[in-house]
């Protein structure tokens, strides 16, 4: 008998420790000064590398703009990159100071679909109208403050495409992800007149009748993104089969009635080779119930690909405690998760002590 209670117990270790482990931070440039000087960066990576993280997922792509110098969106918008980093480049910084001392770098496609935040008048609208998306009352597509391009339109695709090629290029990069803007677009966009022709509708005033949330409009729209999201694996994977592809999209199903990400099926097609769902919760209760939830969805020979992803903060409303982040990680081992990401790194950097001492040699 106590042959078989080790047995079990070896087995348990192994379900958990399978996996490479992923112990990631978000880095912003929304809210943070991290990317606002070379010595910033390296004092934060010096700061997960203590914390005992393995991977930084930096933004590169916000609110329009890209954090480093894009010949892509210069020659699309005459805009070379976010004007608070010119004359610098953040990105090949990070990657510097990050593989220096053994910590891998994540180009963080943060806006995705999303061109701009509270900004109708965004530059991205202006010279390519054709590109935004639609609501079923024909107004611009906008969700809590984000405005939206029609994510089933060619242009768009092409131009995202094209950015993440240029960083795969161009840089020693590591991995690229994306997030719940990427592949995604809000369930109440794609009423724009080809979009429902396109789905079998006449158009018109018909748009209105189409139910944003009726089920098969809804797993139309999604399989036509899970379908970006397996050409962008493949455009990333053609040039370098060694960079990880990630995505981090909202809890599921939520994902899909809310921003078309099936990704279940991304997992189960074989273009996600990790994927961090955003399992944010503010105590210890709730995330349990979407770790058991999680275990229900995905089966258990692709649970290696599941990293959970952790809020730590939001704003100044909230701060996660390190007693609630150190619960967050026993429940992620407990349920066969061995890593998990943090929503996102100024919070880790007012926290005392490794997160995890074991792994500081």
């Amino acid at each position: 008998m106590r042959k078989i209670f080790l047995l079990l117990g070896c087995l348990s270790v192994l379900s958990v420790f399978g996996q490479d482990p992923i112990r990631g931070v978000w880095v912003t440039s929304s809210g943070s000064t991290v990317l606002n000087s070379r010595q910033q960066i390296r004092e934060a990576v010096m700061q997960c590398r203590d914390q005992g993280l393995t991977d930084l997922f930096m933004v590169v792509w916000n609110n329009g703009k890209t954090m480093f110098p894009s010949q892509v969106t210069n020659q699309y918008v005459g805009q070379l990159q976010d004007p608070a980093y010119k004359g610098r480049d953040p990105l090949q910084e990070m990657i510097e100071e990050a593989h220096a001392v053994g910590l891998r770098v994540h180009a963080w496609m943060e806006f995705g679909f999303s061109y701009s935040y509270k900004d109708s008048l965004s530059v991205w609208n202006k010279k390519y109208p054709d590109w935004a998306g639609r609501n079923s009352k024909g107004n611009l597509l906008q969700k809590n403050g984000f405005y939206w391009w029609n994510t089933l339109h060619s242009g768009p695709q092409q131009f995202l495409k094209e950015l993440v090629e240029e960083i795969v290029l161009r840089y020693d990069i590591d991995g690229i992800q994306g997030d719940d803007r990427l592949p995604a677009m809000p369930s109440e966009g794609g009423y724009e007149a080809s979009t429902v022709s396109a789905y079998g509708n006449t158009g018109g005033d018909q748009r209105a009748a189409l139910d944003s949330k009726e089920p098969d409009w809804v797993q139309w729209r999604a399989d036509k993104l899970s379908a970006f999201g397996q050409q962008l694996y493949q455009l990333v994977k053609s040039h370098k089969p060694n960079c990880l592809v990630t995505w981090s999209p909202s809890i599921y199903p939520w994902s899909k009635q809310e921003y078309l990400q099936d990704w279940p099926t991304w997992l189960r097609e074989g273009y996600a080779d990790y994927v961090f769902p955003q399992l944010y919760r503010y105590n210890a209760e709730a995330y349990e119930k979407l770790l058991k939830d999680l275990n229900k969805q995905v089966p258990a020979d692709q649970r290696r690909k599941i990293f959970p992803g952790v809020l730590t903060s939001l704003g100044d409303g909230y701060q996660a405690t390190r007693a609630l982040l150190n619960r967050f990680i026993e429940l992620n081992r407990a349920y066969g998760y061995n890593g998990e990401v943090f929503f996102y790194y100024e919070t880790l950097n007012r926290l005392s002590g490794p997160l995890y001492p074991d792994t500081i040699k």
